[in-house]
Parts: C-alpha cells; structure tokens; sequence
C-alpha cells in the first residue's frame, strides 16, 4: 500500500514522486538532466520507500510459512506442484532505479555534499534491504553496484559468492550508518542513522547464525564476525538513549498496543508501516483475521502454544499432562502477551460483546487477533488504520542477547538487559536467569540446543515475534527446516457431541461433531471431524489435527532453504545456476 513518507524532514507525497516520475520516464533520464536539485533528488529517493517498505498485510501474514502457523492449505513453497516452471520473485527492476540514483546522485556540485550523501546513504540502505531479501531467498546471487544497460554484458553474468554479497551488503549498511541523521524520527517513518544500526544487527544475525549452523557452506570461520557485528550495531542502539520498550505499567494491553494504534508508538518502533484515517491509507486486517473466506483463517498450533510461561515465570510444560488441560485452563495464569495474541477467556469486541474463538475462522482453536480492532464493522471491510511495526526495539535486545549467546559471552548482566526487560514488560512476575534448559524447548524444537539462556532467548524470540514475518527466516538461518513438519495441531477436546465454553464465561459456543445435526444449537459453531484432513488425536477426543492427510508429504526437505530460480531466467542467462536441489 502507498503512504506518506517524509524524507529528510521534508514533507514529500507519492503523487508527487509519481508526477516526478511520469515527467522523466526512466528511460529518457539523461545524467546531464537529473537530480540538479535536492527536491528532485528528494522525489526520486522518496520511491525507494514506496517499493520496498512491506505493507502491514505483508508483515502479518508472512508468518504463514512458518511451524508455528495452520492455515487453509500447505505454504506454497513445500507443496508437491511447486517447481521452477511456476515460481515468480526473480526481480531486478527495484535495484536498477536504485543504482541509477547511486550512479548520478553526484551530478552536481552546487548541492552540498552532505546532502548528497544523505540522499546515498537511504539509496544504499534501501540497496541493503533489496539485496538482504534476495540471499534469504538464493544464496549466491549476481551483485550489481550499478545500473546496467540493456546491452550489458554483466546481465548475463553467473551468480557471484553469498560471501562477496553479503560484504557488499554490509558496506552499504556502513555508509548508511555514516551518513543518515542522527536524529530520532519520531513519525517512525524514515530511514534514520539507527534504523540502519537495527537493520545491520538483523542483517548480521542472520549470516553469522547461517554461516554456523550450515556448516556445508564451508563459512563457519566467518561466522563470529558477523555475530560480533550484530551485537556491536544493536550495542549502539541500545546505548543511544533514543529507544525503550513501550511500557505503561499495563501489561495486559502495552503489548498489543503496538499493533492497533494509528500513531506509531515512536518510543519503541524504530521504523512502522504507516496507516491513518485522515490520510485514507488503509489495510484490510480486520477482513483478513476475522474472514472465514477471505483471509487463511491463520492459526496458531498448539506446540507453540505451550511455549508461553505461567504469568508466575515457571514453564507451562513442566506440569503433568500440560498437553491434555482444556482451552479455558491452559488460558489461565500465562504470559500475557497470549491473550494479547489470540481469542481467550474474556476477550471482548469494541461494543462489549464477548468474542470466544470463531471456529469458522481459525481451525486449531488458537484465532490471532494480534492485529486485529476491536470495532467489529471493520471486519469485512478494508478500512484498519492501525499502523503495524517493520523495525522495533525488541527486535534490537533480541538480536544483542542472541549474538551474544552464540558467541559464548551472554552473561547475567546482558539477560537482565534483555530478556528480562522483555518479560518484566509483558507482566511476568519470575524474570530471573535460567537455571536449567527448558526440557521441552530441547525436545520439541531444538535437540541440538542445550544451552538453557539460548534456550530461553529462541522461545522469546518465538514469542515476541509471533505472526510478525520473523519465524521462517530464524528456521533458515538455525538450519531447523525440521520442525516445517510438525504436525498441526489444536486444542484438546475431552469428547466430541459435547458443547463447549471458550471464553471463560460459561456460555456454550462449539461442539466438536462427525456431521452437523439437524437442530442446532443457536449461537453453538459445529466444527466437523470427519474424514483424514480434520481428525482428533486419539480418535473421539484429543487434540485437534488439522491437514492430518499432508503429514507425509509435507516432509521438509533441505532444497527448500532456497527458493528455486524460474526455470526462463535460466534460458536468459544459461550462466545462472539452478538452487540447489530445484
């Protein structure tokens, strides 16, 4: 969705750009005609935003390829019909209008050069992002520091090393750093010296992590470099003084408070993805979560569930039979931010009406609700104004305790500054250091873990992050396409032909059938188990099981770390390389 940016200060509208745009068509821009004035150079900069900042609707349903995640259907990368024929993302066309701007932003000399390289230093953080986004997906992939002609030779040139990519990446972050304002933005809506410090510690997280778990890639000795460069950019962050964690001393809203406000809380939110009413620049959240049919009908799994703690800090799954407790129990006495993440006991529309899960919307039981208003006329429209985050202080701590971790130097004073802050904001009352490694966390997830605060920072990072776009980036760079087979599973369900109360307030609003009866209960949603796709776990009762029929087919396998290459970019460029396994 297009919005408002305001580069450097300066108040600049997309109709503007697309005005700048349409009187110099891309291809008729000389270097002797373009950016001889900052208002120009500001336009055309002011398009990078429009092109690569992800819409709100992007960031909360990326989640959907993840394990955490049931939706309607196997995500479309582990689907047996995926190939290199019917596979798109192979784009070039955003990196060639940001190298052009690189190519001629110093055209003339009349503008300051620091103007020049302010207006370079969002060009190249933009060039970052592009180019982070294309090695997630490829690996190894042709670099291009400038604009190419169609005539170029180097259009056809082969794939160059992560190695080379990944360095350039991160000397285009440097220049950023360098060069951006120091100033904080507080519309979180520019690219700032500290975005970029944000930016560079995910950046580096990511390929220090991938380079040490994939050991294949023969990077294993390169990857305490970059860790070191993730915990030294988030460092520099966190010492600012710019940014904290949004707490108002309420944690049963503060959480969810960052997702459902027009005005991006600008204490923690680095970088938002801005909507607003008077603007009418709107998204279609409240459609998408609440839709039996438009949207995925997106639902947590009940392994990830069962990560959240008690509000008192113990481990849900240390209880005896935590896996059998019905909906409402499971609800009590947890982690806040779950009751800020899903339909649970008491959760109320704007109007006062109770809103249990709605089982035509969700179908493991656990209905998010994350992103979604409380107004319920916004639910089969396109009208949410909430401004949803891109970059946010949390991210910061998460990826300073998690560097610091793989490097073997987290310590107690680093916990306290991280994860505790994180946790003593969401309302937990027990905050302290680890003492030993959550049982389940090593089992369920993580076998080759044993570290108990590595532990601790993964299951933080799961649940602070949840349906925000992160997870199946962690599940690349950890080398843990493993759990992409988990079985998806719901809530535990004592018997079925009996009605159940989901909301904690007694009144009945589910029953769990072989066929929908021919009297129905009013207000009473009959779920159908029936046939191989839906099922119980232990035939009449159990946990939900949903997609139960894709179990075997969905076995992860190693290519899909990568994505294939289109089959017709390699007849252009037989020099191109096919991922591996595709």
């Amino acid at each position: 969705m297009k919005k408002i940016i305001f580069i450097l200060s300066t108040a600049i509208a997309l109709q503007g750009c697309q005005k700048f745009l349409d009187k110099h068509p891309f291809a008729s821009l000389t270097p002797d005609k373009t950016f001889q004035n900052a208002s120009d150079m500001a336009l055309y900069v002011n398009s990078f935003y429009v092109d690569q900042t992800p819409s709100a609707m992007t960031i909360a349903t990326t989640d959907n390829l993840s394990d955490n995640i049931s939706g309607a259907t196997v995500p479309t990368l582990m689907q047996s019909s995926t190939n290199a024929n019917n596979v798109s993302g192979w784009s070039w066309g955003t990196l060639r209008n940001i190298n052009y701007f690189l190519d001629n932003c110093n055209n003339s000399t009349a503008i300051p050069a620091s103007t020049r390289n302010g207006f370079a230093a969002v060009a190249k953080y933009f060039r970052a992002w592009f180019y982070f986004g294309m090695v997630k997906q490829y690996g190894d992939v042709p670099w291009y520091s400038h604009a190419l002609s169609p005539t170029d030779p180097a259009l056809y040139k082969p794939r160059d090393p992560r190695t080379l990519v990944m360095d350039s990446i991160v000397a285009d972050l440097d220049f950023a750093i360098a060069n951006l304002p120091v100033a904080k933005d507080n519309s979180s809506s520019t690219i700032t010296k500290w975005v970029a410090l944000a930016f560079k510690s995910r950046v580096c997280l990511f390929e220090g992590t991938f380079r040490k778990y994939h050991t294949e890639l023969n990077l294993t000795a390169s990857a305490t470099d970059f860790l070191q460069k993730s915990a030294d950019a988030a460092s520099q962050v966190m010492s600012s003084g710019y940014y904290k964690l949004h707490n108002t001393g309420k944690p049963l809203a503060d959480y969810r408070a960052l997702f459902t406000t027009e005005t991006p809380w600008s204490d923690e939110m680095l970088l938002a993805s801005v909507y607003s009413n008077a603007l009418k620049q709107w998204s279609s959240l409240n459609y998408y979560f609440t839709s039996p049919t438009f949207g995925n009908r997106v639902s947590l799994n009940k392994q990830f569930v069962d990560t959240y703690l008690k509000l008192d800090g113990s481990r849900f799954t240390d209880q005896p039979n935590f896996d059998t407790i019905n909906f409402v129990n499971e609800m009590q006495a947890r982690d806040p931010r779950l009751q800020q993440t899903i339909r649970c006991n008491g959760y109320k529309r704007l109007d006062g009406s109770p809103a249990p899960p709605d089982y035509s919307g969700t179908f493991t039981g656990y209905q998010v609700m994350k992103y979604t208003l409380d107004d319920k006329s916004l639910d089969n429209k396109s009208q949410n104004n909430n401004s949803i985050p891109i970059i946010r202080y949390a991210e910061v701590l998460l990826n300073y305790a998690e560097a610091k971790a793989e490097l073997g130097q987290f310590t107690n004073a680093d916990w306290t500054n991280t994860i505790a802050l994180l946790r003593a904001r969401a309302g937990i009352t027990n905050i302290s250091y680890p003492a030993t490694a959550d049982t389940y966390l090593a089992t369920t997830y993580f076998p080759n873990i044993s570290d108990p605060a590595l532990l601790e920072i993964r299951r933080e990072r799961g649940i602070e992050f949840a349906c925000e776009g992160y997870r199946f980036d962690d599940i690349r760079r950890w080398k843990a396409g493993y759990l992409m087979s988990m079985p998806y599973l719901g809530v535990y369900v004592p018997a079925m032909n009996t009605s159940y109360a989901m909301n904690g307030d007694g009144v009945l609003n589910v029953s769990f059938v072989s066929a929908v009866p021919s009297n129905p209960v009013k207000g009473v949603f009959y779920y159908v188990i029936a046939g191989n796709s839906v099922m119980l776990t232990n035939g009449t009762y159990g946990n939900i099981h949903w997609l139960a029929n894709y179990d075997v087919s969905r076995a992860w396998q190693d290519k899909f770390y990568y994505y294939p290459i289109p089959t017709s970019e390699l007849v252009l460029n037989p020099k191109l390389t096919q991922s591996p396994g595709w």
